[in-house]
């Protein structure tokens, strides 16, 4: 799978995800020994982003000529401990053309579900599709939600599958009942989407979200609690109930 990868190649590349999410790898630990309080994975950085070193088999491994020790981790666990840490992992990367990165954006993917998240890299831009009933009718029922704060747009094309509307959700707090009320308010909304668009949401506060950061970066609020009455915020919304 790894010589299948190729620039361009996004079908190889997923195929890959897939199979480190089922099965393992030899992480390598450029200190300690696994389990051990001071262990350490070892690090390096492409294009500023960080990775920690691994291998695929023991094959691998002695190929590699490494004489440090390792750590035999599955897929599904090593994305799920380096992701938060923006760290991803490179494999095999003394094999010919010097291996494959996975990003922590792609571990993410794997730890929270491959079939959930969008396959990157992303193409993020302000959407183009004019929905203007979709978003007053979103707008309206948003102000009658009071978990809302404010409400973004985003028009998202994934390397693979459809391009999707997302809409990002800033909420006030993110209790149970908050996020029952707004659930409901999406679905009283969808009533007024074309058929045929594919909407999507994103929480705001998730840090990790590739198109949560770019709402925060580069888009302004279609609906804003807070700035109700200023203008050039979208479309029009319910009037405040005084």
């Amino acid at each position: 799978m790894l010589r299948q990868v190729t620039p361009g190649r996004y079908d190889a590349y997923e195929a890959l995800l897939r199979a480190l999410a089922a099965g393992q790898v030899w992480m390598l630990l450029w200190q300690g020994r696994p389990g051990a309080p001071d262990a350490q994975y070892g690090n390096m950085e492409v294009d500023g982003l960080g990775y920690a070193p691994c291998v695929t088999s023991a094959q691998e491994l002695s190929a590699s000529g490494w004489n440090r020790d390792h750590e035999v981790v599955g897929g599904l666990g090593i994305a799920r401990a380096l992701y938060p840490d923006r760290w991803g992992i490179w494999l095999n990367p003394h094999g010919p053309g010097g291996g494959v990165g996975i990003p922590w954006l792609d571990l993410r993917r794997i730890a929270t579900g491959l079939d959930r998240m969008p396959a990157g890299p992303l193409r993020i831009s302000e959407p183009a599709i004019e929905v203007p009933q979709f978003y007053a009718q979103l707008a309206q029922n948003a102000h009658h939600t009071p978990a809302i704060r404010s409400l973004r747009r985003a028009w998202v094309q994934p390397a693979l599958g459809v391009p999707y509307l997302a809409i990002g959700l800033d909420l006030y707090d993110t209790s149970g009942p908050s996020v029952d009320a707004v659930r409901a308010m999406m679905r009283q909304s969808v009533g007024a989407v074309p058929d045929g668009l594919p909407v999507s949401t994103v929480a705001m506060s998730d840090e990790y979200d590739p198109v949560t950061m770019w709402l925060r970066a580069n888009a302004r609020p279609f609906y804003d609690r807070e700035s109700h009455a200023a203008p050039g915020y979208g479309y029009p919304q319910a009037p405040l109930p005084y």
